[in-house]
């Protein structure tokens, strides 16, 4: 439910501002990627009968993949949703300054994404050996992890840049930190209750190394919202004349 509404601030409150200053373009456009693949993962692990059977053969003792109906409806709403925050960056008319762009950097993460999947596509299609179907759900499985890294970057760097958190919605990220902390606490309940805390844990490493960096992320955009550039104002909004003449000054007034 936490990650669920985490949507939800971030599209009222450019839709209140009317401007997508302070959003990061590499961010919104690979949400919507990650989002892309793992609902299409997902859809393929739940209804592909292939897909299905490949998985039972390579796991003869749990042979039912741990997906379930609620993470493809979690997957296709956070891809609407991610669409519709995307979205406003281009045809909803809103400010934006000139130096929001695309990089060359998130540019070559998505052609690189599709070229992988291509690449191991066709050497299904060509049936080339030891290569099946199930390789490419696996392969969007690990783009997706590799976004999910990824994709906070550009919006600190932004936000560091800009010296201020003006217009990146803060309650995004608590009700991020709070969908993390109770994924964590899941994780080590299940645990606990198998009879093997550490085992349970740490062999699951890629949903705990996944909360971890997300939290991690959370704990860097909270620091610059209530701490670092708490009350400033974007450097771009402060007159020259003023940054000019008070050069050492930390407190540019409120937004």
């Amino acid at each position: 439910m936490a990650w669920s509404l985490s949507f939800y601030p971030q599209l009222i409150q450019t839709y209140r501002r009317r401007s997508v200053t302070g959003l990061s373009i590499d961010f919104f456009t690979i949400n919507v990627v990650g989002f892309a693949v793992y609902t299409l993962s997902t859809y393929l692990f739940l209804f592909s009968s292939t897909i299905r059977k490949q998985y039972a053969s390579h796991h003869p003792s749990a042979p039912e993949p741990s997906v379930q109906y609620n993470d493809l409806a979690f997957g296709v709403h956070a891809l609407i949703l991610t669409v519709i925050a995307w979205s406003q960056l281009w045809f909803f008319g809103y400010k934006r300054e000139s130096t929001q762009k695309l990089s060359m950097g998130m540019i070559a993460l998505i052609i690189g994404s599709a070229a992988v999947t291509t690449i191991v596509g066709s050497l299904v299609y060509l049936q080339v050996d030891k290569w099946e179907a199930l390789d490419i759900v696996y392969t969007m499985g690990y783009i997706k992890l590799l976004i999910t890294i990824l994709k906070y970057i550009p919006q600190v760097y932004l936000n560091y840049k800009r010296e201020s958190t003006v217009g990146w919605s803060i309650y995004n990220i608590l009700l991020d930190t709070t969908g993390g902390t109770l994924s964590l606490a899941q994780l080590f309940l299940d645990s606990a209750l198998a009879g093997d805390l550490w085992v349970g844990t740490f062999g699951n490493p890629l949903k705990l190394g996944l909360g971890l960096v997300t939290l991690g992320f959370d704990g860097i955009f909270l620091c610059q919202h209530y701490v670092w550039f708490r009350g400033k104002a974007p450097l771009e909004l402060i007159p020259e004349s003023d940054v000019k003449s008070e050069p050492n000054q930390t407190n540019y007034g409120t937004v």
